[in-house]
């Protein structure tokens, strides 16, 4: 059984996110594997060294891992780091270079194996965008391809950042089958381990499904 997913809307590592708290300890450790790929050409050691500053104050270590290219999706060391994790972060940035990276590598194969070894994932932004599939195209807002690892769901980060212009274009062109959620910045939407879904933090999620309003019970389980 696959263990805890959070997606979280952004403006992760500060006051609010109080799942933070939660997902630690369902991890069963202390420590937590900052990814920072997606920010790779937005200085990723500031979100690495913020993640430290926040989870010390939790009791635990964030550490990054130097992912930041296609060639490190299969170093040895990478691929044993994310293998051997308990608790793994994605931080936001760029959607499109997270895939690119991580898009059938051993990394990505390392990745999803802990998850589905009990371990705890959680993606912010562009780390949350990519889990899904379709994801939402941050160069529009339409639809493309992303890892697939949750199938017919898509993430709209920064939800309470969006213009209602934005947000009704995307959902205007959204599948009829599809379910989208809008999470707010500071804020999760978290899948147990028995695949029932809730919200935490700051501010709210909303789901819709083809575009027309829907509950939290629309999520795939």
């Amino acid at each position: 059984m696959s263990g805890h997913l959070a997606l979280v809307g952004g403006g992760e590592f500060a006051e609010g996110c109080s799942f933070d708290a939660s997902l630690l300890e369902a991890s069963g450790g202390d420590t937590v594997l900052v990814v920072p790929t997606a920010a790779a050409y937005e200085h990723p050691q500031r979100l690495v060294e913020a993640a430290a500053s926040w989870f010390d104050r939790l009791g635990a270590r964030a550490v990054g891992l130097d992912l930041l290219g296609r060639p490190d999706a299969s170093a040895p060391a990478v691929v044993d780091a994310l293998a051997g994790s308990r608790f793994t972060y994605l931080v936001g940035g760029s959607p499109l270079h997270l895939r690119s990276v991580l898009k059938d590598s051993p990394a990505w194969e390392a990745l999803v194996g802990a998850w589905q070894g009990g371990g705890v994932l959680a993606g912010s932004a562009a780390g949350a965008m990519v889990l899904c599939d379709p994801m939402v195209d941050p160069r529009g807002g339409a639809f493309t391809l992303g890892l697939g690892l949750l199938p017919g769901l898509s993430v709209i980060p920064a939800h309470d950042h969006w213009s209602e212009d934005a947000a009704h274009r995307t959902r205007k062109m959204s599948p009829p089958s599809l379910v989208l959620a809008g999470v707010d910045e500071r804020t999760a939407l978290i899948r147990d381990p028995q695949g029932a879904w809730r919200a935490e933090g700051a501010g709210e999620v909303v789901v819709f499904v083809g575009g027309a309003p829907a509950g939290l019970d629309a999520l795939p389980r």
